[in-house]
């Protein structure tokens, strides 16, 4: 059956071109990176361990552009294991090479640690002096932001126990699930998981309702297993955060984020505050849908007058790219890129890993994009999403391995915006009025899946992270009820969730790879709602500082990243006017 879509919609051939790193898993240069990377990380050992304390400039300079170095050709390994398990999860040579990438990185952290052990405990006015130095110029936001995790770092030998024994962690439990959901089939066709909740956006209500039997089916059948791992991960998150002291189970993701508790409290806070538009919309889509109930399997259901047209490859990248040229001709050029040089992995096939996304590999290399592309009008936005990704990572790949890592929070902005493009440019096109609402319907929708469906995730992982904390190991029935319990809350009366959807956490791979992740999307959401205002109003001169945004990639925090916008995170009415313009869009369907 994926070889028919795959036909169909001309995908069969965008396989991403992995030769760029290495020609192949025989190549020689494998092993020499390899033993390059285990060399030097001896060498840096030698050189440096116990001395950071007293480095000069030149000094530290030199030691953290070898640690770059040497993770830059790490990174170009681990890239090259990661996107061939993505699409190979079944396969045994793809997932021991990539068990023993992992491996690798343990025994180099181990040589490596003493490195944030050491700097951290540097005096603070001398680390001041150190970072006036035009030496540090390009490490000055990385060395500093080193140093927010001094509260939470353990003693040397504590650090090393846990990197070697990391490949047999969190990372080891994460493969297990991609391997079991990569090679799940599910309902009398055998599907993939990709397939199946493709039909949740049927037209037809049977096909709809079938495809969640089906979806329900499959999982359920996986269940212990699912379970075990879930609950593996929140004892792992559990026991990491009790040692590095971590006040709550998302602190150390606001870390990673660079943001303080309190500005994502206020977004929690402020999304949850609105509920109400989620509900009323979906009370107005059970009118249009003339349904006397709407279940959970209807949420995605098309509206009348919505085109239901299969869009072909060569019809995205054309809807693409020309969305992208309106707004910045350089953003459509390097998202041709992506197209012609074969970055991207499009079709569905057995044993590829399900969802989306845009891998930044190494500086020097370029992005990996993967999608599973079934042809549907959301298809075209996912595209457009994770190319808003790779925009981004190949802008700020300048900035070098280290400054180029972004925070989540604004990299989701990059995607969504790119998302936004696209649909004001498809929306230009219809001229029909139904066709109109039907289509800004959708939008609405997938904003809805964006903002309040992820902090509704946020809120079922904080209930189900501080139960494991409270009550020991959950069972499935607990943590499925957590997930009902969070899921009606933002829905109301407005849509019925049936018994069947109590499982469906069970194949969301944040929970178990990125604990804390989801509210980066709700961030990235409301952010660029109030960006694209502004876009309306700056018009032209508002381009160059959107790409100087994303070519400055870590190299600052997001709060000193947003100051040319006037933006402050912190501010509950900056997040309220986000939500008030998804309400002035509702009100225009009301």
């Amino acid at each position: 059956m994926s070889e028919n879509i795959n036909n169909e919609l001309g995908t069969s051939s965008v396989i991403w071109k992995t030769a760029d790193l290495y020609s192949g898993y025989d190549d020689p240069v494998i092993a020499e990176h390899i033993e390059q990377c285990e060399q030097e990380a001896v060498s840096i050992n030698k050189d440096f361990e116990g001395r950071v304390g007293n480095l000069s400039p030149e000094e530290l300079f030199d030691l953290v552009s070898r640690l770059e170095f040497m993770e830059t050709i790490l990174g170009r390994l681990a890239t090259f294991a990661f996107l061939n398990f993505a699409t190979h999860t079944h396969d045994q040579q793809v997932s021991a090479f990539l068990q023993q990438v992992r491996e690798l990185g343990s025994r180099i952290s181990t040589q490596t640690v003493f490195f944030e052990l050491e700097w951290n405990q540097v005096d603070a006015e001398k680390v001041s002096v150190l970072l006036q130095s035009d030496i540090l110029d390009q490490y000055h936001h990385y060395l500093a932001n080193i140093r927010k995790y001094a509260p939470h770092q353990l003693s040397q030998v504590e650090e090393k126990l846990l990197l070697e024994k990391a490949p047999v962690g969190r990372g080891s439990w994460t493969t297990l699930f991609e391997k079991i959901m990569g090679q799940l089939k599910f309902g009398e066709k055998g599907r993939t998981e990709e397939e199946v909740l493709a039909e949740l956006y049927h037209v037809e209500r049977d096909v709809r309702k079938q495809a969640a039997s089906d979806m329900t089916e499959g999982l359920q059948s996986e269940l212990h297993i699912l379970t075990h791992v879930f609950n593996t991960l929140l004892a792992d998150k559990m026991i990491t955060d009790r040692l590095r002291e971590y006040p709550s189970w998302v602190s150390s993701m606001n870390l990673g984020n660079e943001l303080e508790d309190k500005t994502v409290a206020v977004l929690i806070d402020s999304v949850t505050s609105r509920y109400d538009i989620p509900a009323r919309y979906y009370r107005i889509k059970k009118e249009i849908l003339d349904l006397p109930e709407l279940f959970d399997f209807d949420r995605y259901a098309p509206l009348p007058h919505l085109p239901e047209q299969k869009i072909s490859w060569d019809e995205c990248r054309e809807m693409v790219l020309s969305a992208f040229g309106k707004f910045s001709p350089e953003m459509s050029e390097i998202s041709k890129l992506f197209f012609d040089k074969e970055w991207i992995h499009a079709p569905i096939q057995e044993g590829k890993r399900g969802g989306a996304f845009a891998h930044p590999c190494v500086p020097e290399i370029h992005p990996y994009v993967l999608v599973n592309y079934t042809g549907n009008v959301r298809d075209v936005s996912t595209v457009a999403h994770e190319l808003g990704h790779g925009v981004h990572q190949y802008l700020a790949a300048e900035r070098g391995y280290y400054n180029s890592n972004t925070p989540l929070v604004l990299a989701e902005t990059a995607s969504v915006f790119a998302e936004l493009l696209v649909f004001n440019s498809q929306l230009e096109k219809i001229e029909k009025p139904d066709e109109r609402r039907a289509f800004t319907c959708q939008k609405l929708e997938s904003i809805f899946a964006t903002v309040f469906r992820q902090i509704s995730m946020n809120r079922f992982e904080n209930m189900v992270h501080n139960a494991r904390r409270e009550q020991g190991e959950l069972s499935s029935d607990t943590i499925s009820e957590s997930w009902l319990t969070t899921q009606r809350a933002m829905f109301d009366d407005s849509v019925t969730m049936s018994d069947n959807y109590a499982v469906w956490w069970s194949y969301i791979p944040h929970f178990l790879s990125t604990p804390g992740y989801v509210y980066s999307y709700a961030f990235g959401e409301l952010l660029v709602l109030a960006l694209y205002s502004l876009y309306k109003k700056e018009g032209e001169s508002f381009v160059p500082k959107y790409m100087d945004l994303l070519a400055a990639g870590g190299s600052l925090s997001p709060y000193d990243l947003l100051k040319p916008f006037g933006v402050d995170p912190d501010d509950r009415e900056f997040w309220l006017g986000g939500l008030s313009i998804i309400d002035d869009m509702l009100a225009m369907i009301e």
